[in-house]
């Protein structure tokens, strides 16, 4: 085993990484019966923390 292989990371640790850099999730889900789609979802999600350099896509409502 190398070094990088036992190193353990606590999982707050490495919670805090993701959001600091971000994290882009994607995906596709089809329900199929008979070669025929009945149900398609889509995923794309992007989890990142906000602060006061990176601000929020979102406008505040005052």
């Amino acid at each position: 085993m190398t070094v990088v292989e036992r190193r353990e990371i606590a999982l707050v640790d490495l919670l805090d990484r993701l959001l600091a850099g971000g994290v882009v999730i994607t995906g596709d889900l089809t329900l199929r019966i008979a070669d025929v789609d009945l149900v398609r979802i889509d995923l794309n999600a992007l989890i990142s923390s906000v602060n006061e350099q990176v601000r929020s896509p979102w406008q505040e409502v005052p």
